[in-house]
Parts: structure tokens; C-alpha cells; sequence
């Protein structure tokens, strides 16, 4: 155990968060998406559910400033609906680590697989809300002096 390290980052995930570049992504995922199917770079986060993950993370993780939208879900599909709790459950999560705030970015179901293909890693979590995936884009991290 690691001092100032969230209980829910494993060492998989610790690994991955210090190996990952500024522009590369992180999917986190909920229970449901097809993570094995579209990526070999597979974290299992079982019963840890997404906004606890994003508390833990974000401490250790700069959101890329470069972009328009460093946070980006899946949008819902034709004829069904988005619960709007669960993006605004993920930016209270955000928020106290992440300033300014960023807007979460929607994207079609089939683009997010595409994105997710494309991300460094998939961290399969035990969220269950539908549609409850979220992609963040590293950034920078500032130098201290």
C-alpha cells in the first residue's frame, strides 16, 4: 500500500496512469462494454464504480488543456435516453481535482468503440449505469517548483 494513493487505483492501473503520454486516452467502463472484444490493455475494476475510480485518479492525472473536450461519453442511441445524473455524478467526482472544469464531449455509440479501440487502455469497472462510459485525454502535468 502507497501512501497518498487511492484505495481503488491497483497497480495495474497505477502502471498504466504513469505510463500513458500527454494525448493518449483511458477508457473507463462500465460492467456492460465490450472491453476484451475491442482492446488487448484490459484493467479489471470490479465493483468500483466509475465516479469513485475518477475521485481516485484524477489527484494523479492532468486533463489535456489542448483540446476541446478532454472528457467524452457515449451518447445514447436513437430512441433512448441519457440519465443525466450520471454525467453530472462524474464531473462532482472531477471537480474538486480538475480546474477549470471541463464539458463533457458526446459521441455516437460506434465512434466511442472506434475511440476506445484507439485508447491506451480500458479499465472495466463495476458501474452499472447505462451508457455510463467515460473517456479522459492526459494532458501535461505542470512542473512544480
Amino acid at each position: 500500500m502507497l501512501k497518498g494513493i487511492h484505495p481503488a487505483i491497483s497497480p495495474t492501473l497505477l502502471k498504466i496512469l504513469a505510463e500513458m503520454g500527454h494525448g493518449d486516452e483511458i477508457v473507463f467502463a462500465d460492467a456492460h462494454f465490450p472491453a476484451h472484444q475491442l482492446h488487448s490493455q484490459v484493467v479489471r475494476a470490479d465493483g468500483i464504480k466509475i465516479d469513485v475510480l475518477l475521485s481516485a485518479v484524477t489527484p494523479l492525472f492532468e486533463l489535456d488543456q489542448y483540446v476541446d473536450s478532454p472528457l467524452i461519453m457515449m451518447a445514447a442511441v436513437e430512441g433512448d435516453s441519457l440519465d443525466p445524473t450520471v454525467a453530472a455524478r462524474y464531473l462532482a467526482a472531477i471537480q474538486p481535482n480538475i480546474t477549470p472544469l471541463p464539458s463533457i464531449e458526446q459521441i455516437d455509440r460506434f465512434a466511442f468503440y472506434q475511440r476506445a479501440q484507439q485508447a491506451y487502455a480500458v479499465v472495466v469497472s463495476g458501474e452499472l449505469a447505462k451508457y455510463g462510459n467515460i473517456i479522459l485525454k492526459k494532458g501535461v502535468t505542470p512542473v512544480v517548483a
